[in-house]
């Protein structure tokens, strides 16, 4: 598995956002958390500066030729580019500056997120107000857009931090909702029609295809994540929050393992947390070790297959825990390296 893996040498890495709305700040700390060799640094999001930060907002800013605003229900699709576009697209040139700076000279795994086209569709409203999701046209044009955009975003990432092999992270927390016909109308009184899994695999598949032969991830911090849909779509990881597994997903998580997917497990709590809890790191992952002996997996495996996180982005926590959450994945995934049994 070692030697097929796309992340080998990655030992932790962040979700996607963090606190605050200092963009310096925020590069300057993901950096010096995981720009080591052994993490993975990401650029940041910096949802607490407003509509447009936020991970849909900063995904419809990256759409070509569509656009979006801001409605009190949520983002909807625009004829035009607004105000609220125009930010979104500002706010992340100002986050590519500050990547800029604190990786020059970087060579190595460096990830960049967007929202999925079935996360983005069920969260983005027709101009009637019901999701994107309620029209199979709709979100055809919608995906098609964001391929697009997506190559633009990585070619900019490229030029910006040179020395960079860049990973593409598609976040899909409502990909299970979608799946299973759980996302409600705008009424809230109805849900949308289950997606074809076929469609939805598909799609995620010419999304995830985007970034060539780079490395790829999915991140759903949702309970019930479809892991064997994301490994036939081609994501290379999947990324979730170890503390949702449950035991009859274990069968589908050992098949992925022995296919050569990496999981990026979220084992870190996400939000200002006792301070015990990053207090010890091999407690941390004591879970994982139990999982792959619960498998029958060889332990001398484990870093090979296993990247930590946290259970999902930073943006609720305070920068000081924020820092502190990095940092601790990047101990307990030593501790994982140096104490596998």
């Amino acid at each position: 598995m070692s030697e097929k893996s796309k992340f080998s040498g990655c030992a932790a890495t962040g979700i996607g956002s963090m606190p605050g709305g200092d963009a310096r700040e925020a590069a300057r700390t993901v950096a010096g958390s995981f720009g080591d060799g052994q993490g993975m640094p990401y650029l940041a999001e910096l949802p607490a500066r407003g509509p447009g930060a936020d991970m849909t907002g900063r995904t419809i800013g990256l759409l070509v030729e569509m656009f979006g605003h801001v409605e009190p229900s949520g983002w909807r699709i625009s004829d035009r580019p607004g105000r609220d576009t125009r930010r979104a697209r500002s706010w992340l040139g100002e986050d590519l500056d500050a990547l800029e700076e604190y990786t020059q000279g970087y060579e190595g795994l460096l990830k960049v997120q967007a929202v999925g086209p079935w996360t983005l569709a069920a969260g983005l409203e027709l101009r009637g107000g019901e999701a994107m999701l309620a029209d199979p046209g709709a979100c055809r044009d919608l995906a098609g857009s964001l391929a697009e955009g997506l190559r633009g975003h990585l070619a900019e990432v490229r030029r910006r931090v040179p020395g960079a092999e860049v990973v593409l992270q598609l976040d899909e927390p409502s990909l299970t909702a979608v799946l299973l016909g759980r996302v409600r109308s705008a009424s809230g009184y109805r849900t949308y029609r289950a997606v074809d899994r076929q469609v939805v695999e598909g799609t995620l598949r010419d999304l995830l295809a985007v970034n060539g032969e780079g490395p790829t991830a999915v991140h759903s911090c949702a309970p019930e994540v479809p892991f064997a849909l994301l490994r036939r779509a081609g994501a290379d990881a999947v990324s979730f929050d170890f503390s949702l597994l449950t035991e009859r997903e274990e069968e589908a998580i050992g098949e992925a393992v022995e296919g050569g997917t990496q999981l990026f497990l979220g084992v870190i709590p996400g939000v200002d947390a006792a301070s015990t809890a990053l207090s010890d790191p091999g407690g941390s992952v004591m879970g994982v070790r139990t999982l792959w002996s619960r498998l029958g997996f060889n332990p001398g495996t484990l870093t090979e297959s296993v990247v930590i996180t946290p259970s999902c982005g930073l943006a609720g926590a305070s920068p000081a825990y924020a820092r502190a959450a990095l940092a601790h994945c990047a101990r307990a995934a030593r501790s994982l390296a140096d104490n596998p049994e």
